[in-house]
């Protein structure tokens, strides 16, 4: 598919020890298909999320280069505008998660290929207060996972630091109150875990649940009650045809596009691996609400 007009975006301080390998394998190939590109190497996420908004008006496509944490901040900054160009996701990050969703390739020659000859899929976005998600919303284990991680770890081990962060966290749970008003349903009782999905991995990991859709206008939620072994045999069970979720023990499911959230005690925020904000909180699903290159 080719394009009049694009913006290739790349963040010049994440990796730059082999950010010129990275543009190497990517460039040329995305430079193919769009008759104007311009490129710009952002030195912070305010200038990525700035570069989004100036030229949301001018091009019709944005090619991003970068994890999930900076995909994050871009869709904040174009999710609100009129004027939304298709967005094409490079993934230069940690987990690339949403890549993974849209089945893109993390080889990044590869996933450059695949961008150009690839359709644009319209998708679903979560969105709470002025700010948006494309992956998941979650409280209590995986935010305190994620501000657990040690800096550090993740530049030298990659994906393996969010198991080791897990691991840590999750001898430290402690249970939470919670409420959750689900469109026309009340939800209460005691968690370790609110996951609120729209895309189906995090860190890496695909959830074993099969309804889980981007574009059916609905949110998966997960209500962890125990981290234990018998929650994680009831979670890998929800891939079986015959598992009834309504008799589940150790953990509660349901869909629902809208949601009001509200916990005991003041809890953190994780947002596509990103904190940001507290409880009590308030979530709508916005259907179709951006176009990205991928496959479904």
């Amino acid at each position: 598919m080719g394009y009049e007009r694009g913006l290739f975006l790349y963040n010049g301080n994440a990796g730059s020890d082999n950010m010129e390998q990275k543009l190497s394998q990517t460039l040329p190939v995305i430079s193919k298909a769009i008759k104007k590109l311009t490129v710009i190497q952002t030195e912070s996420i305010e200038e990525a999320k700035d570069s989004c908004k100036d030229f949301a008006d001018q091009v019709d496509i944005i090619i991003i280069l970068g994890g999930d944490g900076t995909l994050y901040e871009c869709i904040n900054s174009l999710a609100p505008l009129k004027r939304r160009p298709i967005i094409a996701v490079l993934p230069g990050g940690t987990c690339n998660d949403f890549s993974r969703i849209l089945s893109i390739p993390q080889n990044l020659y590869q996933a450059a290929e695949a961008i150009i000859s690839g359709e644009a899929v319209k998708i679903d976005i979560g969105k709470t207060s002025d700010k948006y998600f494309l992956n998941f919303w979650g409280v209590g284990l995986v935010s305190e996972t994620s501000l657990n991680i040690d800096e550090e770890q993740k530049k030298n081990f990659g994906v393996l630091s969010y198991f080791m962060s897990t691991l840590k966290t999750v001898n430290q749970a402690e249970p939470f109150t919670y409420k959750i008003v689900a469109d026309d349903k009340v939800y209460e009782g005691e968690s370790v875990m609110i996951l609120v999905l729209n895309g189906k991995f995090i860190g890496t990991r695909e959830f074993p649940i099969p309804t889980i859709n981007i574009n059916d206008g609905k949110f998966d939620v997960l209500v962890i009650k125990n981290s234990t072994l018998a929650t994680l045999r009831e979670l890998l069970s929800m891939n079986r045809p015959t598992t009834n979720t309504e008799e589940l023990t150790e953990l509660t499911y349901f869909q629902a596009s809208t949601l009001a959230i509200s916990t005991n005690q003041q809890k953190a925020v994780d947002m596509d691996g990103e904190i940001d904000g507290v409880t009590p909180a308030n979530i709508e699903i916005l259907p179709r609400h951006i176009q990205m290159i991928g496959k479904l």
